[in-house]
């Protein structure tokens, strides 16, 4: 009986709650490492896979095995058309990431000082005010 005694009764508790800590830990390792973008050539490789189960899935259930088979072959043929195409060329993926940010930022800026000539109001406007009554 004295072995008994010694038994800690919420051993299990605390055996399940390390093992959960471990878990939620190694989950938050993975997902801040896939968090981390790629170069451009990855980013669009990822994409295209994205694109291709998605379209998979949604044909699956609807599709018969032709329409299947056909956008499988489509599918592999996309693949077949951008893989050698980000492995020769790789870093102009990152040129024309980084030339979409700049259009962006350009846009933004555009906007932005239009944006302002608006609620500013009357006081800059060229136009003229015209009483219809």
């Amino acid at each position: 009986m004295a072995f008994e005694d010694d038994l800690d009764p919420d051993a299990w508790r605390y055996a399940c709650e390390e093992d959960l800590a471990a878990e939620r830990a190694r989950r938050a390792r993975e997902k801040a490492a896939d968090e981390q973008p790629g170069s451009a050539a990855e980013e669009l490789r990822k994409l295209a896979e994205a694109v291709a189960e998605k379209v998979a899935a949604f044909q699956a259930p609807i599709a018969g095995p032709a329409v299947q088979g056909a956008v499988q072959q489509l599918i592999a043929q996309a693949k077949a058309a951008v893989e050698p195409v980000i492995e020769r060329n790789p870093e102009v993926f990152d040129h024309l990431a980084a030339a979409g940010s700049e259009l962006l930022a350009a846009y933004r800026a555009a906007v932005a000082g239009q944006e302002q000539r608006w609620t500013q109001g009357s006081q800059r406007s060229s136009s003229e005010h015209i009483d219809l009554d």
